[in-house]
């Protein structure tokens, strides 16, 4: 057995109460009959075509959105990136839908794909906690995961780290930042874009990636 399906099995294999694991649990009202096997085969296709492409970074968010990877799978990933990026440079991966439906955006993985769009290799996406923490009996929201649940992951992030070879890290948000830093992991941390936060996030991936600004700044008052 691969690494990549052990890892996906082992993901698979995490019961928290009001958490949504997408790699074992059905959503009745928006999934297919057997979407938590197509979100496991998604997770493997792009670990192994990151790991082909020899990334040289992971991002890491804070867990799993109700719009986004409880739908795909995929962190920082919701339905339109999934098949309008995903797909286009990971020719390799067989990426499928797990739900029914009008496809599902989610507007901080609109502002992530527009900078990774922009960059000669696509970064592995993680999230501290990797799975869909939720309000008790409100599966369609998004909570904070909290320590206990980051700490019984925890180990995900330690074999991602370690299967990349030593990848450059970059945590979107104090969230993401936090984990790592507790895991004793150097990083580099860039604004989560949401709240206000968009112009920030691009600004500092930009400057951490080399690439050209694309948001003019603002002039600076002439002293007379």
């Amino acid at each position: 057995m691969s690494w990549e399906r052990t890892f996906v099995d082992r993901l698979a294999g995490v019961k928290i109460s009001n958490v949504f694991n997408p790699y074992c649990d059905r959503c009745e009202v928006h999934d297919l009959a057997d979407a938590a096997q197509i979100r496991r085969r998604n997770l493997e296709a792009v670990l192994c075509a990151r790991r082909a492409a020899k990334i040289d970074s992971i991002w890491f968010g804070r867990d799993l959105g109700y719009r986004g990877g409880r739908r795909t799978g995929l962190a920082l990933t919701d339905e339109v990136a999934m098949f309008s990026v995903v797909c286009a440079s990971d020719k390799a991966a067989k990426i499928a839908r797990a739900t029914h439906g009008t496809p599902v955006a989610e507007r901080t993985a609109a502002v992530i794909w527009s900078v990774i769009n922009r960059l000669r290799r696509p970064p592995m996406l993680w999230n501290a906690f990797p799975l869909h923490p939720h309000e008790p009996d409100s599966p369609f929201t998004n909570r904070a995961h909290t320590t206990r649940e980051r700490r019984e992951t925890a180990w995900a992030i330690e074999a991602l780290i370690e299967r990349f070879d030593n990848p450059r890290l970059i945590a979107i948000g104090n969230d993401a930042s936090k984990a790592l830093s507790n895991l004793g992991f150097a990083h580099e941390t860039a604004r989560h874009p949401s709240y206000g936060g968009q112009r920030e996030f691009i600004e500092t991936m930009e400057r951490i990636h080399c690439l050209e600004p694309t948001i003019a700044k603002t002039a600076a008052p002439t002293l007379l």
